[in-house]
């Protein structure tokens, strides 16, 4: 059975800025594709929780942490696997800092 995922608040504001941005810079087109492929990544990653790269958590010493990067967008989804959800952290331009970014959020 498939895991509920639960995106956090600064995920759901990341996905937002995102969205924002493409529709002012790029059209409304754009903003919806986005929106599309953030959808698109999530059905990904509840259909395969462990398909996500584990490269993040090494390098931030932040156990479990996972990074799935949507397509077409420059975008990681970051989330922890749970033993009762899928809990997505951020959603972060590739160009972010992601070291200075992504700490563990506060349950």
């Amino acid at each position: 059975m498939a895991k509920l995922v639960r995106l956090r608040q600064l995920a759901a504001s990341d996905v937002e800025d995102a969205r924002e941005y493409y529709r002012r810079e790029a059209g409304e087109r754009t903003a919806l594709d986005f929106i599309d492929a953030v959808e698109s990544a999530v059905k990904r990653i509840r259909r395969s929780p462990q398909v996500g790269s584990l490269r993040f958590a090494y390098e931030l010493a932040i156990p479990d942490l996972r990074a799935w990067t949507m397509q077409p967008f420059p975008y990681v989804v970051f989330y922890v696997v749970t033993d009762d959800e899928i809990d997505v952290w951020r959603i972060l331009h590739t160009r972010r800092d992601i070291q200075a970014t992504i700490e563990p959020p506060e349950t």
